[in-house]
């Protein structure tokens, strides 16, 4: 049930984009992400941080294209959002005593520390290269091509991406108190 809130703009994004284009999908996504942004607070009086950054960004670059009407903007927005999260990830790698992907796995596995740098490094590849992919396909195709990368491209990658590190992981990993 989380993947789909977690989804809900872009899915409904996708919806909106093949019944009416990419101008009334882009303000259905801003109007989205900030009704899930208003529901994940009313249920639980707190905000993530990924929720924020990536409503600031669709109200900023999604707004941009209606306020021009030139489609550019939203299409910027992921390659952005995904630069920002490599930025992210590079950082926790000097900052404080565990790095992102640590800090959300770690509680739940045992990994040695140079995995766990291996990790988040390849986070901060893999959301580099995802960014450069999504402006390959925005210079490259058309929108209609785009909108279907955006979703089941960058999704599936995602998942294979995911899976890979699940498989690399299983050679190192022990369960329990990831406090290594």
């Amino acid at each position: 049930m989380k993947f789909l809130f977690d989804f809900f703009p872009i899915i409904l994004f996708f919806a909106a984009y093949k019944a009416y284009g990419i101008y009334i999908a882009t303000g259905v996504a801003i109007a989205a992400s900030f009704i899930q942004v208003g529901l994940f607070w009313h249920k639980h009086r707190r905000f993530e941080n990924m929720q924020l950054i990536s409503l600031g960004l669709i109200a900023v670059f999604g707004g941009v294209t209606l306020l021009l009407h030139d489609e550019i903007f939203i299409k910027w927005k992921p390659t952005v959002l995904n630069w920002l999260l490599a930025a992210a990830f590079l950082g926790s790698q000097f900052i404080g005593g565990k790095n992102f992907v640590q800090r959300m796995m770690g509680a739940a596995i045992v990994l040695p520390v140079v995995i766990w740098r291996r990790l988040n490094l390849a986070w901060v590849i893999f959301f580099a290269m995802l960014g450069a992919a999504n402006l390959y396909v925005v210079y490259h195709f058309d929108t209609d091509t785009w909108v279907d990368f955006k979703l089941f491209g960058m999704l599936g990658l995602t998942f294979a991406f995911v899976i890979a590190q699940s498989l690399y992981i299983a050679r190192y990993a022990k369960p329990g108190n990831g406090e290594s």
